[in-house]
């Protein structure tokens, strides 16, 4: 054992050692990512102790552990030999995650010219956010995270076992330099931008509807999410279930719009869950096929021409997921550079082009006609309510029938 022995207690190696903290969390020991217990629990016990309890290999663990340890290493002299770096973390929205990765990946070897690496592990939208969480349930300092991390929905950024802590302590904000926000957001009920500075925005992923005629019979094809909750419509809709972030977007937004009843009544109109791709083809089913489906706008460009399938923007507005970016707050200015290129019309259009995920940037045209609505939570309802507990609630609402 290269850093400690199996008398070693917990405390003393992920002190010495903080990146361990997320290596102990991950098999099992998520007391540590509590400071309080992390003082307590962790100077009581001794890693060989705490391995035999929980049934793990004490080799093999060591080694998972000093693996990780000299990785830390590694990654502050390779820091320290090409001089300034910045780390960025998160998610990217399926449609557009290659052609921006493109983009950052140019720009970043730009830097690398000039000395600045950047380091990114961006993944897929559908790979989840639980990688991402551990990390910083675990983290006991904002400088155990990240520089910049890019996500949709408010699963993460709100909590305050998540970045809520280190938000509220001013250790992230909006990173983002705008003067104002794009003209197709400017309205009064929207106020999509954070005034408190805390959150940057960078685009939205609207939830549209998309109604297979044929199947729909002699129903009228609802135009508003409040028409989508008659009961007429009753085991007839198609929901994107497991994408949490527009999911819990559009429960919240329907709960704080039309009440707690609404949730109920979208539950008992669903049909199945279904993921967007297979949206689109559910008119080639046999059976269980929905009659409308809710999905990202991007999905609905994918209907052939002259199908039976209609896509509808609802006139109270699609509901919309927002794509965040948050910095930490001391920035130096090669990172305030990189904060900048993600928020630059270059990348905006991507998303609002490719992916058709109206972009926040005041210069892109987001081809939509003026006039767009939109259904936001709104900063208020987030600055008021505990968002867990509310998915929480609204979901139990949903599954009630």
């Amino acid at each position: 054992m290269k850093y400690f022995d199996e008398k070693t207690t917990l405390y003393d190696i992920t002190e010495q050692y903080p990146e361990t903290l997320k290596v102990f969390i991950a098999n099992g020991f998520t007391q540590l990512s509590d400071e309080t217990k992390r003082n307590t629990f962790g100077k009581a016990l001794q890693l060989g102790i705490a391995l035999t309890m929980r049934q793990l290999d004490l080799d093999a663990f060591v080694n998972l552990l000093e693996e990780t340890i000299e990785n830390g290493k590694l990654t502050s002299d390779n820091q320290k030999a090409n001089g300034s770096s910045v780390k960025i973390k998160g998610l990217l929205p399926c449609p557009v995650r290659i052609p921006m990765q493109e983009n950052l990946d140019n720009y970043f070897n730009e830097l690398r010219a000039k000395g600045i690496t950047v380091q990114t592990d961006l993944k897929s939208a559908s790979m989840g956010l639980d990688w991402i969480k551990e990390e910083v349930l675990a983290a006991t300092s904002s400088n155990e995270l990240d520089d910049i991390y890019l996500s949709a929905g408010f699963d993460i950024f709100f909590e305050d076992a998540y970045f809520g802590r280190f938000i509220k302590k001013g250790e992230f904000g909006n990173p983002l330099n705008w003067n104002s926000i794009n003209p197709i957001f400017m309205n009064s009920d929207l106020q999509l931008d954070d005034l408190q500075g805390r959150y940057g925005m960078i685009a939205v992923v609207p939830a549209v509807f998309l109604v297979n005629t044929a199947i729909l019979g002699d129903r009228p094809i609802p135009q508003s999410w409040e028409e989508l909750l008659d009961p007429i419509y009753e085991r007839s809709v198609s929901l994107p279930v497991s994408d949490f972030d527009l999911f819990n977007a559009i429960l919240l937004t329907l709960d704080k719009t039309y009440g707690r009843k609404a949730i109920t009544a979208l539950g008992k109109n669903m049909l199945q869950s279904m993921h967007p791709a297979q949206m689109v083809k559910s008119e080639r089913l046999k059976e269980n096929r929905p009659a409308i489906t809710i999905m990202p706008n991007f999905f609905t460009k994918m209907v052939k021409e002259g199908s039976a399938m209609k896509a509808v923007w609802p006139k109270d507005g699609a509901i919309i997921s927002p794509i965040f970016m948050i910095g930490k707050s001391m920035q130096k200015d090669y990172q305030n550079a990189v904060c900048e290129f993600i928020g630059s019309k270059s990348v905006a259009e991507i998303l609002a082009h490719q992916g058709l995920f109206p972009s926040l940037h005041p210069e892109v045209d987001n081809r939509l006609p003026e006039g767009t609505k939109f259904m936001w939570l709104g900063w208020d309802y987030i600055s008021s309510h505990n968002l867990n507990q509310e998915f929480e609630a609204c979901r139990l609402a949903f599954e009630t029938i």
